[in-house]
């Protein structure tokens, strides 16, 4: 449990001036264990963020670490002379022994970061302001990412968004039924076969490989708390290579609809046109000078394959007897294959309205 850490022992492990003071868990993060650490320098108390990196999940640490040292130095390089630029990248923080991670006696990784004062993160979106801005974000990082030189990145969880290989386990759940609940979810396994072309929709697509971030929800945009500007893009454990797309297709998926991942009221879960117009102008207001005309044209596909890929995932799980995802009551995974499929069917009928959209802003 979060609780059992020595934080004070690991914080002393990093090269932080001062004395250590005190640490609190910090964020709303599942995943790793954050906290936000105090230490008294000259100048007075100064904050700094310590992660335990969830080695069950990251099953290679070390190369998450390397792939972050490798992204947040090539940012670092761009933004040297902006204003403020200590605040438009994550900083890491080297151990003693000059590595950026640190090991505890316990066999935990855990890294440091500078902490970026007067900043917040948002768990869902409160306006069509925030939806551009945390867009424009991800576009941002993806450009400045798309001149990272050579060796290419870790893959730190390998096919990742390969949908095709999603859809061939999701299938042979199906097969297997190994929790006897195929009867209890035939609609959404029919649902899901028939839209089966989605899962090679955007690997056929001959789109070129990019760095991306992989999770792209918009608690992973820090937004200025004075100005309401998105100041960097944080999380950076799932940034390895990918499809730019798959990054827009999970900003379509998490920010659109106005309900929760796991909405038991279907009639409320929709793709609000109006916010997916604010995300595909942010985006673009970053990311249009790069993106070929292939994966502008792809961009509503892409909304489309990540709904479709995440409900196979739940509907998956939800077959298997829930070996992956945490449930929190009976049926949990199929309600969230169903808010996905809803999702998806609200852009499958607004689709050629996006469509126009597109055109009209990416061409």
């Amino acid at each position: 449990m979060i609780q059992q850490h020595d934080v004070g022992s690991v914080a002393r492990a990093f090269q932080i001036r001062g004395k250590f003071a005190s640490a609190t868990p910090y964020g709303s993060g599942h995943i790793n264990d954050t906290y936000c650490a105090v230490f008294h320098q000259e100048a007075g108390a100064v904050r700094f963020i310590l992660q335990r990196i969830n080695h069950i999940i990251f099953k290679r640490p070390v190369e998450v670490m390397e792939n972050i040292q490798r992204v947040t130095a090539h940012i670092t390089q761009q933004v040297v002379d902006e204003p403020d630029c200590e605040r438009h990248v994550l900083r890491l923080i080297p151990a003693i022994d000059g590595r950026v991670w640190h090991v505890d006696r316990e066999g935990n990784y855990w890294r440091a970061y500078r902490f970026i004062e007067n900043a917040r993160t948002y768990d869902s979106v409160e306006s069509m302001e925030q939806a551009f801005e945390a867009a424009k974000a991800f576009g941002h990082f993806q450009k400045q990412l798309a001149t990272l030189p050579a060796p290419r990145l870790h893959d730190t969880i390998p096919d990742f968004h390969h949908t095709p290989k999603r859809f061939a386990d999701f299938t042979r759940a199906v097969d297997s039924d190994a929790a006897n609940r195929g009867i209890l979810a035939k609609t959404e396994i029919e649902f899901a076969i028939a839209r089966q072309s989605l899962a090679t929709a955007l690997l056929q697509a001959n789109l070129p490989e990019r760095v991306t971030h992989n999770d792209t929800k918009l608690n992973n945009v820090l937004i200025d708390s004075a100005t309401g500007e998105a100041l960097c893009v944080i999380d950076l454990d799932t940034v390895m290579p990918g499809l730019a797309l798959y990054d827009f297709g999970d900003m379509v998926r998490t920010t659109t609809s106005p309900t929760k991942e796991d909405e038991l009221d279907l009639t409320l879960v929709r793709m609000q046109f109006p916010m997916f117009e604010a995300l595909v102008r942010g985006y673009l207001t970053s990311a249009a000078e790069f993106l070929t005309p292939g994966e502008r044209r792809h961009l509503v596909c892409s909304a489309k394959v990540i709904a479709f890929e995440q409900g196979i995932r739940f509907l998956g799980d939800y077959l298997a007897g829930d070996p992956y995802y945490r449930v929190h009551r009976e049926g949990h995974n199929l309600d969230r294959c169903r808010t996905q499929f809803k999702l998806l069917q609200s852009i499958e009928l607004q689709e050629e309205l996006m469509e126009r959209l597109v055109q009209d802003i990416a061409f």
